[in-house]
Formats: structure tokens, sequence, C-alpha cells
């Protein structure tokens, strides 16, 4: 399924952006489009070859290029179609930019179109679908996270994990770990589990070490989150 917000229109270029749910067969369009995610991630097959779009990696599909792709509920994606253009003639990923992240906020079709112009390309890559992630971190949350393991799960190096996650997420993978435990720790206090019990099913050694955590990085005490 797909849901289209309002796409303003220039110079025959249109942008905007549109949520995406499950899979949608093979099909061509007389446009060329461009593509990055603003939240999730999508899985494509273009052209017979798979490829995939997130919030770091955007592609770009030619006019009269087959594609499907399959996405999970509620997939937000940032489309702009356009022309067929020499610029757009093979199929492209590029970096998301600040810049790009940016362009979602303008009016101007044309200024957007620019701000992907000048992002650098990126080459084949692995992706990491961050809600298989964190469904292996939740099952799991007791038991030591490195960056080796999570990167195991996704067929990477520890170097190139380390690399995407932070393109994807702004944060390293042990930060990634810990804000996890802590979203659930919050979670598990607000439901009134004692605090020694809550720092045992995340993964901290203790119930002090979980309390300094909470104060460091949330600026609150258990106390606080059980009162609520």
């Amino acid at each position: 399924m797909i849901r289209h917000a309002l796409m303003p229109m220039l110079g025959g270029i249109t942008s905007g952006i549109r949520r995406y749910s499950g899979e949608y067969t093979s099909h061509a369009h007389d446009h060329a489009q461009i593509m990055f995610a603003l939240q999730g991630r999508m899985v494509l097959d273009v052209g017979g070859h798979s490829a995939f779009a997130d919030s770091s990696c955007g592609l770009i599909i030619p006019a009269g290029t087959a594609h499907g792709f399959l996405a999970a509920l509620d997939v937000r994606m940032f489309v702009i179609d356009l022309p067929d253009a020499a610029e757009v003639a093979r199929v492209r990923r590029f970096a998301v930019t600040p810049a790009c992240r940016h362009s979602v906020n303008l009016t101007d079709a044309t200024l957007q179109l620019a701000c992907v112009r000048q992002a650098p390309g990126v080459g084949l890559r692995r992706g990491i679908d961050l809600a298989a992630l964190n469904a292996a971190l939740q099952a799991r949350l007791n038991e030591p996270w490195s960056t080796q393991r999570m990167a195991q799960g996704f067929h990477l190096s520890p170097q190139r994990f380390h690399a995407r996650l932070l393109e994807l997420t702004g944060l390293t993978p042990q930060a990634y770990v810990r804000a996890r435990r802590l979203d659930r720790a919050v979670v598990l206090l607000r439901q009134g589990v004692p605090l020694e019990t809550t720092a045992q099913q995340v993964g901290y050694a203790s119930a002090s070490a979980l309390a300094f955590a909470l104060r460091r990085e949330r600026g609150e005490s258990s106390r606080q989150l059980r009162a609520r």
C-alpha cells in the first residue's frame, strides 16, 4: 500500500513524502525516481538486482526500469519524480547527507534535486535492518553485545558495521545498545518492576550501575520513573 502526501510540481518535477507498507510487485514508470527513507527501510528488486533505501543510503531508479519493493509497516520515504534525463539514466546509490535531509523541508523541488546531485555516490553495500537488530537486542538484552556479535548478524565486519550504524543512527554500536537497554529499563521501572530485577533483565551488572546510567543519560532516577 502506498499513501501520498501533497506533492508540489515545478518544471515537471514532483516531490513529497510517501508512506509504504507491504509488498508491491514489479512495475516501471515513464519517469525516474529518487528516494531515501525518513523512517524505516525499504528492500527493492531493481532490474533483477537487490537493493535497499534507508535514512543513510538513497537510490535513483531510471525511467522504464522494472522494480518491486517490500516495506515494513508505515515506512516513510521522501521521493522525487522527474522526467527522464541523462543524469538519472542509470541506477545510482547515494549518501543521504544532512543537505538531503534538510531539503525535505523545502517547497522547491528543483532545490531538492540539486541536493541529491551534490550527494556523493556509494558502492554496493550490505544494509543494516534496524528492526531486525532491535528485535535481536530486545530478545537478549541481558546478554553481552559486542560490536562483532552484532556485525555477524548482518554479515559485516565490525568496522563496517560500526560505520553503517553510525550513518544510520548517529550512534556507535555500544551507544546504540546502551540506548536500547535504557529504553527497556524505563518501561520496566514505570511498570513497577524493582530496580535490581530490571538491571538483571536489561544487562546491567547491578542496580547501582543502572541507576547511575539513568541519571547520567536520561536525567531521571529510578524512583521518579516508578512514581510515574
